[in-house]
């Protein structure tokens, strides 16, 4: 009997793992929910009930938590994002956008409707720094030392750089109409402009305009490839994707997505997941052919994320 037990045991050790699940979340914004798809099946699996009007998702520094910034519903919501299991909730006034700093220490928030740019520390959520303006305060991005946060300003045609040691603004410059994503690398900053059809470059230094890249109409968010070898520039009125060479800002290749192309994640088996604004659903691109499959969502998905990126890390 227990020559048996032993077997038995030794058995069931030597099973694999159970694989934990590979799940996209899809920030329903319309529908205050949160969409979780099984990746491997491609079909929404649940929803995960918001407050109000959730935008933004980001995930913490210590990989624990995926949190969902609800605008509206001035609140955060710190998810398991294995699962998606609710961990908490908590106040925090008007999270549009929202992403942490390369170091960890700091998150900083753009207040899309009460034009504020909030800075916390990023452990304890305490406010640090509150910086004023003017007009609808949109996306973020870090200089690699954490030094420096960039914020478009949508409603003055504007990019800022603050300092988040101190809060205070280094400079204030002149972008085209409606700036929308921002994105560093390599030493520039780049800038989506929503109201024409290009990217703008500027020196994070002093905040010079050093370039513009042509794309297509309503060129909105901006996203560096894993391999840091190109730009992913999603234009939602004209809904197209225009692929740049991340080195010299040359064109590679334009896909074509309607429905408003927004935000994207890039998943490890290559695909590229797309949600599309104006429509109920998220693309899963295969770049190679340029043919996507669509899932259904809930109503504006908006913020994108694949939890494969932790099994990964």
């Amino acid at each position: 009997m227990r020559a048996a037990f032993t077997v038995l045991l030794i058995a069931l050790l030597a099973l694999p793992a159970a694989r934990a699940a590979h799940l996209a979340f899809v920030v329903d914004s319309r529908d205050a929910a949160v969409s979780v798809v099984d990746m491997d099946s491609k079909q929404q699996i649940r929803t995960i009930p918001m407050l109000r009007e959730p935008h933004h998702l980001v995930l913490s520094p210590d990989q624990k938590s995926l949190i969902v910034g609800d605008t509206v519903g001035n609140s955060l919501f710190f998810l398991d994002p294995h699962d998606g299991a609710l961990q908490k909730r908590i106040t925090v006034a008007d999270p549009y956008q929202l992403q942490f700093s390369p170091n960890g220490k700091f998150l900083t928030v753009a207040g899309n409707a009460r034009r504020q740019i909030d800075i916390y520390d990023a452990a304890s959520l305490t406010l640090l720094h509150r910086i004023p303006a003017l007009t609808i305060p949109s996306h973020i991005a870090y200089t690699p030392d954490s030094k420096t946060v960039f914020v478009s300003l949508q409603g003055t045609d504007r990019l800022v750089a603050i300092s988040t040691a101190t809060g205070q603004e280094l400079w204030k410059a002149k972008t085209g109409p409606t700036p929308a994503g921002v994105l560093y690398d390599d030493g520039r900053i780049l800038v989506g402009i929503m109201g024409a059809n290009y990217v703008q470059v500027f020196d994070p230094a002093d905040g010079h305009e050093v370039t513009r890249i042509i794309t297509q109409a309503g060129a909105h968010n901006l996203f560096l490839t894993p391999d840091h070898t190109q730009v992913w520039v999603c234009n939602r009125v004209a809904g197209s994707i225009s692929v740049i060479d991340a080195k010299n800002f040359t064109p590679v290749r334009t896909y074509r997505i309607t429905g408003g192309p927004d935000d994207i994640d890039f998943a490890a088996d290559g695909k590229v997941w797309v949600a599309r604004r104006f429509t109920s659903t998220v693309a899963v691109l295969d770049p190679r052919t340029g043919d996507y499959h669509l899932i259904k969502v809930g109503n504006s998905p908006h913020g994108l994320w694949l939890n494969t990126h932790l099994h990964n890390g």
